[in-house]
């Protein structure tokens, strides 16, 4: 193999080439988070046959320029993708692959770049769509803890400190408590101006509306807990390229090295392999037309054809707890600890089904309704399903949030979407379902007075109110054992 490296258009880029005369399809990766990181990808890429192009953004590392997320990428790219076609070594085809911020910088080239420029297939894995999707939850509540730590770690600096936030939140364990948020920065001790900006994003969408109007195939890769899940299967599902793929697995943000509780041996994938044979076929016009995929059943140790939903199903639930209860946001509902006060004031309502008599797969969306009161004129509500074993093992299986505005006092019916799961629930299962009002410290306390949460400097607590007998849980159930695909062979054919 031969390695390279330019400087294209003042961006570093390095250039892994395959053994052999060429010329060859190409693979480009954009990046801030060190082009360094991404050799072993490169090499990888090289020994299928790729020319492995990967390159730091503008204003990261070692490329020139001033490092604005989000803003550049769409233009930066096609420069690149332009000098690419012009070297000895392409044959004029090529690839955009990323993941998470890399993902952002593969799609805006396919949906964005002028059409000299657009990639002939698109590999997104964990797309962050952009600053708005992932700053907020689609209801508006602010995604506190994983921007404050990607900010912490990459914001405004050429270079990234990847344990920025620990060190920080270690020194100050109430580091992301001290209001108004948007003075984190001098509390990291670090000027980062671009963090208040951050927040006043707020359209949403722009990429997902754009799909439509794709014209190569795509590859979307994601993980049942990755907070950016439900914009992977939006874009999948959007997609208007001749052909789209979907591989949702049982992983976090970071993919099959991040495997969740419900991962089993049949989940463990080669993804290199697996983007590899998508884009040599995706590259020839080999790949059949539509949206195909895989879905893995956490639980099930199978994968499900991508798009299987079950059939909903309602199913009653008995008040535990907490009908009335106070949302204090000086002792919010923790994001990160599942263990239920039983003792004081009640924090959130809590209601549960019976046993389940039988297993069932869970596959598809989940949707509460209620009737409730908030004695706030601003107020977010909360709802987390939750798995609890007959030892008594608690896991999470869906969180949705819906920021309300209303009347103080004025009683209502509303839902709330937790988002899809695709999970094999055993028989004796319980499933625990909490309405709060914070889910601390993922997101941002709602200061309950109308202020904006990212500014406000003073919170009050809300007093709730919950009918039980209102509350319902719809699940999409399967109605028979699935059949079971096998993704090496579902994402290239």
């Amino acid at each position: 193999m031969t390695s390279l490296h330019a400087s294209v258009g003042g961006l570093a880029t390095d250039v892994r080439l395959p053994d052999g005369p060429g010329p060859f399809p190409a693979v480009l990766v954009r990046t801030p988070y060190d082009r360094s990181r991404h050799r072993a990808e490169a090499h990888g890429w090289a020994r299928r046959g790729f020319a492995a192009v990967v390159q730091d953004v503008r204003g990261r590392f070692a490329s020139a320029g001033e490092w604005r997320p989000y803003e550049n990428e769409a233009a930066d790219g096609a420069v690149t993708a332009r000098w690419i076609r012009r070297q000895p070594w392409s044959d004029g085809r090529y690839v955009a692959a990323g993941g998470s911020y890399g993902a952002h910088c593969a799609l805006v080239l396919a949906l964005e770049a002028d059409r000299g420029a657009r990639p002939d297939a698109v590999v997104a894995a964990v797309p962050a769509l952009g600053a708005a999707e992932t700053a907020r939850e689609p209801s508006g509540a602010e995604r506190l803890l994983s921007r404050a730590g990607w900010w912490a770690a990459h914001g405004d600096r050429r270079d990234s400190d990847e344990g920025a936030l620990d060190e920080a939140l270690a020194a100050d364990p109430e580091l992301l408590a001290h209001l108004p948020l948007t003075g984190l920065p001098s509390r990291l001790g670090r000027r980062l101006p671009s963090w208040a900006g951050l927040w006043r994003h707020r359209e949403r969408g722009r990429l997902t509306a754009r799909a439509g109007n794709a014209g190569v195939p795509l590859l979307a890769v994601g993980g049942h807990h990755d907070p950016f899940a439900e914009d992977t299967v939006a874009l999948w599902r959007a997609w208007g390229g001749p052909s789209a793929r979907l591989l949702l697995g049982p992983w976090g943000h970071g993919l099959t090295a991040a495997p969740g509780p419900g991962a089993g041996p049949a989940h463990r994938v080669n993804l290199g392999e697996l983007y590899a044979r998508w884009a040599r076929r995706a590259l020839t016009g080999a790949l059949a037309p539509g949206r195909h995929g895989a879905l893995a059943l956490s639980g099930g140790d199978l994968w499900l054809p991508a798009g299987t939903d079950g059939e909903p199903r309602t199913f009653g639930l008995r008040p535990l707890r907490g009908s009335a209860f106070t949302a204090d946001p000086g002792r919010p509902v923790r994001s990160d600890d599942l263990t239920v006060p039983t003792r004081g004031l009640p924090d959130r309502c809590l209601l549960a089904t019976p046993p389940l008599p039988r297993p069932l797969d869970a596959v598809g969306p989940v949707r509460i309704r209620l009737r409730a009161t908030a004695d706030t004129p601003s107020a977010d509500w909360i709802a987390r399903l939750v798995a609890v074993t007959p030892e008594g093992a608690a896991e999470r299986l869906a969180v949705g949030t819906l920021r309300r505005e209303k009347p103080p006092g004025e009683a209502s019916e509303f839902s709330i979407g937790l988002g899809r799961v695709a999970h094999r629930l055993r028989a004796g299962v319980r499933l625990r379902l909490e309405i709060a009002g914070h889910h601390f410290p993922a997101h941002a306390r709602n200061p309950h007075t109308g202020d904006d949460p990212v500014t406000a400097d003073r919170l009050l607590p809300s007093g709730r109110e919950v009918a039980p007998e209102s509350v319902t849980l719809t699940l999409h159930v399967l109605a028979s054992r699935p059949t079971s695909t096998d993704p090496a062979k579902e994402i290239p054919r």
